[in-house]
């Protein structure tokens, strides 16, 4: 198995943005996780993608997880296609080939973004159960967790796996909550708070931030992007029904989609075994090989 190393990067305001590689000689995929998650999300398809052959690099994104939280506040969409392509630019300087992207809804978004402001930046693209129209109920779900109990934080781990539970029913609850620690902070006062910069969600640049005008840009641009593009949808998704998987794939010109059972809106995290199967096929298929743009796909 290889190895796993830490590599570092600086973002748009020379934020430190801390990640892991596994370096399989090949192309670089950046995995890019969403709001409240870290790079850990995905370690496991990124070590199957390292013995593919690929240098597979997970990053925590601005504010989240080991990387920095960011004096200005600056917190939207287009912050965080800003440092994506700091990120891209120098893994291509690094590698000598431009990387691929997998990224989970705002990871994925952002990347959307970046591509259509900053592009050609990627080689191809993974939009994990994301779309720029995606169900408000759902996001505003989303960010009411991620907005919970900032300040109080937990008394212990068993108390944070609780709230998780309460959010997640229909997730499967680890025996083990070594994991849960690396999504917490424990302070000064003894008691665990979640790992993301409250100002991610209520700062004046918040996630928020000018979203709706953004992501309408990326609509309009979407006929435009000349590459392949896979949407992963979990087929109990609250965010992306099947109608607007469907959308997507009919405006961008090189997508189709391709919907995991069993899984809602964290896939990689609900059906991994499936879920990185279907990255890998991906990236197996010929880089020039044509994307039929109505076809979808059970798994």
């Amino acid at each position: 198995m290889i190895a796993e190393t830490r590599i570092e990067f600086r973002g748009a305001e020379k934020n430190l943005l801390i990640g892991s590689l596994w370096d399989g000689g090949g192309q670089p995929v950046l995995f890019l996780h969403g709001g409240g998650q870290t790079r850990h999300a995905w370690q496991r398809t990124a070590e199957h993608l390292a013995a593919k052959g690929k240098r597979a690099v997970t990053l925590d994104i601005r504010g989240h997880g080991e990387s920095d939280w960011v004096d200005s506040g600056n917190y939207s969409f287009l912050h965080y296609a800003e440092d994506i392509q700091a990120v891209v630019s120098d893994l291509n300087r690094r590698f000598g080939a431009r990387p691929a992207i997998v990224g989970a809804s705002l990871g994925g978004l952002a990347s959307l973004l970046a591509e259509a402001d900053f592009g050609p930046l990627i080689d191809r693209l993974v939009l994990v159960d994301v779309v720029p129209q995606m169900n408000p109920a759902g996001v505003a779900r989303i960010i009411g967790f991620m907005g919970s109990r900032l300040e109080e934080g937990f008394g212990s781990l068993e108390e944070a796996a609780n709230e998780i539970a309460a959010y997640l029913p229909s997730r499967k609850r680890p025996r083990s909550l070594d994991g849960l620690s690396k999504n917490l902070r424990l302070g000064a006062d003894g008691r665990f708070r979640w790992h993301w910069d409250p100002a991610f969600v209520r700062g004046a640049t918040s996630i928020d931030a000018d979203g709706k005008a953004l992501l309408s840009g990326v609509l309009e641009k979407l006929p435009e992007l000349d590459l392949p593009i896979l949407l992963v949808r979990g087929m109990q998704s609250e965010l992306v029904d099947e109608a607007a998987a469907r959308d997507f794939v009919a405006q961008a010109k090189n997508a189709r989609y391709v919907d995991i059972g069993g899984a809602g809106h964290m896939v990689a995290g609900d059906r991994n075994d499936l879920f990185s199967d279907a990255v890998i096929a991906f990236f197996e298929e010929q880089v020039n090989a044509p994307a039929n743009r109505a076809n979808s796909s059970a798994a």
